[in-house]
């Protein structure tokens, strides 16, 4: 007997839906496995929030809060709107590459409804889920509209990775002793996967070359092209370049005075940790991380914790106008009697787990 697998589908509101289609006979669904992950991970990052909170203290964190003024809320809503604006670019040259239809007006919407969703939400990715899978809706083909933004957001990761190196490489960290070697591993990793994909067989009917066909065809148009890669690029750096400025101001906020070289790397060590699954609404590991890695360089784990706890604050203040976007573009549900009103489109791509979404680039 077939095993129901699932499709993302069109249904009658703008939530994410899906549908039982059959999948191979013997292929496993993760279906069941998906919710029991869900809760573990979030119930992991408010524990250890919790638990550092319990560990250090509320005060210290409360004091950074408090700190909060006016001039911070101006700088944080004038850094979200420069990134959400250099990510919705990013987009939508990503998706033109791809051959589907983006204005810029309708990108920036939405990317500030995701952020939105990111932050308010369990996961931190579930927005960017709802937007890929609404784009390919509205452009009439879910599956290279999920692509899109899958493409969009690995070119963000991998620039964040590579600017993240640099960084640390240059300037005094926790991590710098270990650096040399862990990118060594990482660059030999990353040879041994490429020599790997190009060794699988790229023609015939299979399912797995005509994935790797349609992967590489993306890159090609969608994040290699002149009219794009340029772009992609640059949009990156100035989204990476907006995150980090927005945790440098949630650490002076939240009263740390060290130089700013010192500083730098300390941040970018949390930036990273947001990428990590385990989080409710971008808290959890970010916390943990902070902690650690201003305890090491001497600044103390009760600073760190205050600083990402007063970056989330931000993140959620420069993420309002998502919800005045949520609130504007909602609309009511049509109930239909007798009938879901789903239907699976023509070119609509398997379900993308939400961890390939994640990032904070």
């Amino acid at each position: 007997m077939n095993r129901p697998g699932r499709r993302y589908v069109e249904g009658d509101d703008d939530l994410l839906q899906e549908a039982q289609v059959p999948e191979a006979v013997g292929e496993p669904s993760p279906a069941s496995a998906r919710p029991a992950w869900g809760w573990v991970s979030n119930l992991g990052g408010a524990a250890l929030v919790a638990g550092l909170l319990w560990w250090l203290g509320t005060g210290p964190v409360l004091a950074g809060l408090r700190r909060i003024d006016a001039p911070a809320v101006a700088a944080a809503l004038a850094l979200g709107a420069l990134t959400t604006v250099c990510c919705a670019w990013r987009w939508r040259l990503v998706a033109e590459g791809l051959g589907v239809r983006l204005p810029l007006g309708a990108a920036v919407a939405d990317c500030y409804r995701a952020v939105f969703l990111n932050a308010t939400l369990p996961g931190g990715v579930l927005g960017d889920v709802h937007r890929a899978v609404r784009h390919g809706r509205d452009s009439g083909d879910v599956g290279r509209g999920i692509r899109a933004v899958v493409w969009e957001r690995t070119a963000g990761q991998v620039v964040q990775a590579a600017l993240a190196v640099g960084l640390l490489l240059a300037l005094p960290s926790p991590v710098r002793p270990y650096l040399p070697a862990a990118t060594v591993l990482t660059v030999v990793a990353a040879v041994a996967l490429v020599v790997l994909l190009r060794a699988l067989p790229r023609s015939g009917p299979s399912r797995r070359a005509r994935a790797l066909r349609a992967a590489a065809a993306d890159v090609r148009a969608g994040l290699l092209g002149r009219r794009t890669a340029p772009g992609v690029l640059a949009a990156s750096v100035v989204v990476v370049a907006g995150h980090l400025a927005t945790f440098v101001l949630a650490a002076r906020v939240a009263g740390a005075t060290a130089p700013l070289g010192r500083l730098l790397p300390l941040t970018l060590l949390a930036l990273l940790a947001m990428g990590l699954p385990a989080n409710v609404g971008g808290f959890g590991p970010r916390e943990g991380v902070a902690a650690w890695a201003f305890g090491a360089a001497g600044l103390g784990a009760a600073q760190g914790v205050s600083t990402a706890l007063v970056y989330g604050a931000l993140v959620l203040v420069a993420a309002l106008p998502g919800a005045a976007v949520l609130l504007v573009r909602a609309r009511p549900s049509r109930l239909r009697g007798g009938s879901t009103g789903r239907t699976v489109k023509p070119g609509g791509s398997a379900a993308v787990s939400a961890a390939g979404l994640a990032g904070s680039a």
